[in-house]
């Protein structure tokens, strides 16, 4: 299995520390504040709730959209509902989906982002993470949209990721979604700090909403999860402030990490950079007790999320303040 961030137990069995400031996983660290719940949230067996689905298809601009425990739930059925195909996965970028796209048959190849263009024309679907993760690289909307034409013009698929896209939404393509061969997945994990309820968004024709569901059966959704996530897409106002927030905050990341010399990207959830010796970092922070995420294959490097608190500014500005140092 790919190695993901949140995975603090395998830092403590490591470094042996409990006071962990998790920063590897990109999520908001000020999550959503779940609403109480109804007496009988635990009881009932979760139906989908409609008002679920439109409220999710109001907040992602979406014609139509399914409910899914997380994107995670969509990214290992897809593969599932094609015959072979030739696939080309947009690289680096999340694991998960060459890992899938690899089994069931398909040819899976990871192409860089400067060669997607010219591997619209060699494949039957096209997997990119619009913004990316780990990079924070963007594909242009009206390019996305070209290619979802082609592709579709004979039976393939585009598959956007935009997991990332809450903050910055200028590229995304969930308005779109009703094109054949587009599908678009978004994430409530990630902007509003909820990874935990896995909950998550498909966007694309009816047809292929209608096989994914069949395919991912009943009771996909726990009812807590669902009212949760409902509360958090109608919230206007938290929305709101929360992106001013995040924007503030992934600018100054990006600040402190320039100032000691760091030339990062990303969005304003995260910051990633390709690192001459990414484990040495990686181990740097772990004992300091910051948990950053470590990238040993690929464009080898580190990303790093925002931390939670003027407390954990600190101790991270302290930590690297100590790499520049000893990296003299």
């Amino acid at each position: 299995m790919p190695e993901h961030g949140g995975n603090l137990r395998d830092a403590m069995r490591q470094y042996g520390r409990s006071d962990w400031i998790d920063l590897s996983a990109g999520l908001n660290p000020a999550w959503y504040p779940a609403p109480p719940l109804a007496d009988n949230a635990w009881h009932r067996l979760p139906e989908p709730d409609p008002a679920l689905t439109d409220a999710a298809c109001g907040y992602y601009g979406a014609p139509q959209m399914l409910a899914v425990a997380g994107t995670q739930a969509a990214i290992q059925a897809l593969p599932r509902l094609r015959a072979p195909s030739r696939v080309a996965i947009a690289a680096p970028s999340y694991a998960e989906h060459a890992h899938h796209w690899s089994k069931h048959g398909h040819t899976a190849t990871q192409v860089p982002y400067a060669d997607l263009a010219s591997a619209v024309d060699a494949c039957d679907v096209l997997v990119v993470c619009n913004p990316n993760n780990p990079t924070g690289a963007t594909v242009p909307r009206a390019q996305l949209l070209a290619w979802a034409e082609t592709l579709a013009a004979r039976g393939g698929w585009l598959v956007v990721d935009e997991a990332f896209a809450d903050v910055d939404g200028v590229h995304s393509v969930t308005d779109h979604a009703h094109m054949p061969g587009l599908i678009v997945l978004r994430s409530v994990g990630k902007f509003f700090g909820l990874a935990g309820i896995r909950l998550g968004f498909v966007a694309t024709h009816p047809a292929l909403l209608h096989a994914l569901d069949e395919l991912l059966g009943p009771w996909q959704i726990s009812g807590p999860a669902q009212q949760i996530g409902k509360a958090a897409l109608l919230d206007r106002a938290w929305q709101r402030a929360t992106r001013d927030r995040l924007l503030r905050d992934g600018s100054r990341l990006s600040a402190l990490l320039a100032a000691h010399g760091i030339a990062a990207a990303g969005t304003a959830l995260f910051q990633w950079w390709p690192e001459r010796e990414p484990e040495r970092f990686h181990d740097h922070m772990a004992r300091r007790g910051l948990w950053v995420r470590l990238f040993r294959a690929g464009p080898r490097g580190i990303r790093i999320g925002l931390p939670p608190d003027e407390a954990a500014w600190a101790r991270l500005h302290q930590a690297l303040n100590e790499w520049t140092k000893e990296s003299r």
